[in-house]
């Protein structure tokens, strides 16, 4: 059958309240952590242009180094994670993006940084990145029995997420351009100190978990058992595959784009980051609406319906902007709010169905699989960007991306179990063993 939890009605009130207060500061720490990262998002392709004086094509690379180490640990990390407490887990990675992160600031301050060391600690902090990640994206179910918690949990800490693009960007392009890059780095750099602050203060106790001997070859042993279940599960096995795709071509996009609004629509760095920040408006928009779409339209086809409005809204914003003028900004945003309501609406629900369908005792492992296959596709679409930025220039690589999205990443979620679902409305049923 599937595995679905249903409404715990025997949740102690007092337990309840305290995991509601924990909830809180684990969303505030990891809210004021996404703000700083999109000052990153700004900062990192201006410090490489303009300070260390590379390439075009060479900046594009920088977004690589971040999510690199996905396809290295991505995997691994998983199993290494389901054997450790969640949280000591995002503890340390935090304090690891934080001193990566002040390393590059401290360098760049001295003057003695150069592209080779930048890129380096970047594989730094994107290894702190994987580890926060597997032990972040598994660690609420921990935390929330009752499945309505569950899935608020989800759509707030996805509504941080997009209030961080939609403002975040916003005020990175203010603070790049009254600070510099290097108070944007700096920024970036206290913003993981708060989220490891945040961290500390919870009281929550994760339950014991069993976990086998730790035999020779048990990381092995403990990934497949991840990988297998994800691959041979209907629901699971299209969502992740639509993803993986998604993200290659969308990191093509995004990769490609502060240079894009900066060289081809000729805007500076405020209003880039203004730009930036108006277009990811819908985010939040599609957040809210997720619980209610979700349950009015079923799992698969809220699924299909989110996705499929993301791609054509990736479209339309390229469609209407035009270099020259504020112009091709405007039609930048109302295309992005289009897109930013569908993956706003997206994300929730499917990270709320791997919850509910995948066993406790696996879910670091499937996260991690579907972290590895999902983010590790974002370092080969920077590089994709790179590499048709090369042959093509900016507005090449910025519609590759969009058009390969919107063709190929419907057809990767409309098969299997949810493509069975969307006809029918009735979920598949699975058989566990």
């Amino acid at each position: 059958m599937t595995v679905v939890a249903d409404k715990d009605e025997s949740v102690d009130p007092v337990t309840r309240a305290a995991a509601r207060r924990d909830f809180r500061f684990m969303w505030a720490g990891q809210s004021v952590s996404l703000w700083g990262d999109q000052f990153m998002v700004l900062a990192l392709p201006l410090l490489a242009v303009n300070v260390l004086h590379t390439s075009v094509a060479e900046a594009l690379l920088l977004p690589s180094a971040m999510f690199f180490p996905f396809l290295v640990l991505g995997l691994p990390a998983g199993a290494i994670v389901e054997r450790l407490r969640r949280r000591t887990t995002m503890l340390v990675a935090s304090a690891a993006q934080a001193v990566a992160i002040g390393v590059i600031w401290l360098l760049a301050v001295t003057h003695v940084l150069v592209f080779p060391v930048l890129f380096a600690l970047l594989l730094v902090s994107g290894s702190g990145v994987v580890f926060f990640q597997v032990a972040y994206t598994s660690y609420l179910p921990s935390l929330f029995t009752d499945p309505d918690d569950l899935h608020r949990g989800n759509a707030r800490l996805s509504l941080s997420e997009s209030t961080s693009l939609a403002g975040g960007r916003a005020v990175g392009g203010m603070v790049v351009r009254l600070l510099g890059v290097l108070g944007a780095l700096a920024a970036n750099a206290l913003s993981f100190l708060a989220s490891v602050l945040a961290l500390a203060v919870m009281r929550h106790q994760e339950p014991a978990r069993t976990v086998t001997k730790r035999e020779r070859g048990w990381i092995r042993r403990d990934v497949t058992a991840g990988l297998k279940f994800l691959v041979k599960h209907p629901q699971l096995q299209p969502m992740v595959l639509c993803g993986t795709f998604y993200l290659l071509f969308l990191s093509m996009v995004d990769a490609s784009l502060v240079l894009y609004c900066n060289r081809v629509l000729g805007l500076n760095q405020l209003w880039t980051g203004v730009v930036m920040g108006a277009a990811a408006v819908g985010y939040p928009i599609g957040n809210m609406l997720s619980p209610r779409v979700a349950k009015k339209l079923g799992t698969a086809r809220a699924l299909a319906s989110s996705i499929t409005l993301s791609v054509c809204g990736v479209v339309v914003m390229l469609a209407l902007s035009t270099p020259g003028g504020m112009a091709g900004a405007i039609g930048l945003i109302a295309g992005s709010v289009v897109h930013g309501i569908g993956e706003g609406s997206y994300i929730p629900t499917s990270l709320t169905l791997r919850h509910r369908v995948t066993p406790p005792e696996l879910l670091s492992r499937v996260g991690a699989v579907q972290r590895f296959s999902m983010w590790g596709s974002m370092s080969l679409g920077s590089l994709l960007a790179s590499g048709v930025t090369a042959l093509v220039g900016l507005r090449g690589a910025v519609w590759t991306g969009a058009l390969a999205a919107l063709i190929l990443v419907p057809l990767a979620l409309l098969q299997r179990g949810i493509l069975a679902e969307v006809r029918t409305g009735v979920p598949p049923q699975v058989e566990t063993a």
